[in-house]
């Protein structure tokens, strides 16, 4: 649902900032984005406060540590995030989205607003259809396919100049397999994080997932300022690629995670889960995330 919603406005808001442009001009875009804004930051004042877990760990530097530590020792997490970063960083063609609406395909702000809304629209459908993602076992190689489709998918776009229609179906294809890739990426790492690192390894995914794109950005403008931005689309696409390859190469583990199912110990964890359990119940000084800890690797997945 989260996903869901997430993309249903961003569908929305592109259409219907090209309209406003074409229609209005841009500073009654911009007046009207700051008034939204302003609305969302008043309804977050409105959230009543949430008071932190009685046995949470205090913010602090060495909390901070702990996480980092956690996401480089644990490799099939700190895949996640490498392979995002190759997506986002080679295969993210939106910096070039004005340029390409005004001198490539000709369509003005409406065209840039169709441009912004495809990924939306094809990240829309895949969310409403992701029901079937639940049900893959090994996602792993799940996440290598969905992003394979977005790097190609990408190289498609580039080429297909000639057809704005089919262009703007390549990045629906495009938005499609990125949201499967996110989802598959967000289920690695809420099983394999410990409950009590997760509130920490969540930001670390959040940095990634938003850094991504604008280093992007930054990429693509960069290689269109030199070559085009037909060729820095492209080769962006081809590189997303090169890049999938030397992830999986360094990253062997995610092409063999595998989900044990749901969250429950193996015969092999059993004794350990148990006795946690037992000790627990009989109130004795047992960390909270005891099974965690000492079964992680036999029953939420494979080992990092």
């Amino acid at each position: 649902m989260n996903w869901l919603s997430g993309q249903t406005v961003s569908v929305a808001g592109p259409v219907f900032a090209g309209l406003l442009i074409a229609t209005s001009g841009v500073a009654t875009a911009f007046a009207f984005d700051v008034a939204t804004f302003a609305a969302s930051l008043v309804a977050l004042l409105l959230i009543a406060p949430i008071p932190p877990h009685p046995e949470a760990a205090r913010p602090g530097l060495r909390s901070i540590v702990e996480g980092l530590r956690f996401a480089l020792d644990r490799r099939i997490v700190l895949a996640t995030f490498a392979i995002d970063l190759d997506a986002m960083v080679f295969g993210m063609p939106s910096a070039l989205f004005p340029q390409l609406a005004l001198t490539v395909f000709n369509t003005g702000a409406a065209g840039y607003g169709l441009l912004n809304a495809a990924p939306a629209v094809g990240a829309l459908v895949g969310a409403i259809f992701s029901g079937w993602v639940g049900r893959v076992r090994r996602p792993g190689r799940g996440i290598v396919a969905a992003v394979a489709g977005w790097g190609a998918a990408i190289v498609a776009f580039g080429l297909l100049t000639a057809s704005f229609p089919l262009a703007l179906v390549c990045l629906a294809f495009a938005g499609g397999a990125d949201v499967v890739s996110a989802v598959l990426r967000s289920s690695i790492v809420q099983l394999v994080t410990p409950d009590n690192l997760r509130g920490r390894i969540s930001s670390i995914h959040s940095l990634v997932v938003t850094s991504g794109p604008r280093l992007g950005d930054a990429e693509a403008a960069g290689v269109a300022a030199l070559a085009g931005p037909q060729f820095s689309v492209v080769s962006g696409g081809v590189l997303c690629l090169v890049g999938l390859l030397a992830v999986v190469r360094f990253f062997p583990q995610l092409m063999s995670y595998e989900h044990t199912g749901p969250r429950q110990p193996t015969v092999e964890a059993w004794p350990t889960w148990v006795r946690c359990q037992a000790e627990q119940t009989d109130q004795r000084r047992v960390p909270r995330d005891c099974c965690a800890t000492a079964a992680a690797d036999q029953w939420r997945g494979s080992p990092a």
